[in-house]
């Protein structure tokens, strides 16, 4: 199965792109004993639309464009559901091992995601109820990504 980040906004260089490096390379190293690769990053900078509603509308439609065939999206949301490690990395195994092609994370912007990604979307999950920035977003979602493998492997990373 392959695995897409979709975010909106790039990340510049510096200490939190070494981070967000760092767990992607441990990622597709450690993916590959699972038949897991990537994961791919794809960043669409944010719209300028001057309303809400346009922006988000944009930048639903740069990820969506983005976002390869019939994948199956992650929507990482304010409102959605928080979940453990463990149930995080039984819902990438039930994914690959019901033929999932792609497995696509979606982190938005400042304004959140549009409707056209949001009815996409297989499922909506956070990372808590606090508001993260897209670049801690990033770090965060690659280290459970990396952490979920390691719990599918039998890896002692993830301790209970």
């Amino acid at each position: 199965m392959r695995l897409q980040i979709l975010a909106v906004g790039k990340m510049k260089a510096g200490p939190d792109q070494e981070l967000y490096a760092r767990y992607a390379d441990r990622i597709s190293k450690s993916g590959k004993g699972l038949h897991l690769n990537g994961p791919e990053l794809v960043e669409i900078p944010e719209s300028r639309q001057s309303d809400v509603a346009g922006r988000k509308a944009d930048e639903a439609s740069l990820l969506l464009e983005k976002c390869d065939d019939g994948a199956r999206i992650f929507m990482l949301d304010e409102h959605g559901k928080d979940l453990t490690s463990v149930e995080f990395s039984n819902l990438i195994r039930s994914e690959q091992e019901s033929g999932t092609g792609t497995l696509a994370f979606a982190i938005g912007g400042p304004d959140g995601h549009g409707e056209a990604l949001a009815d996409k979307a297989v499922r909506k999950i956070r990372f808590g109820a606090m508001t993260w920035p897209h670049q801690i977003a990033r770090i965060l979602l690659a280290e459970q990504v990396y952490r979920a493998m390691t719990i599918l492997s039998g890896h002692p990373y993830h301790r209970v």
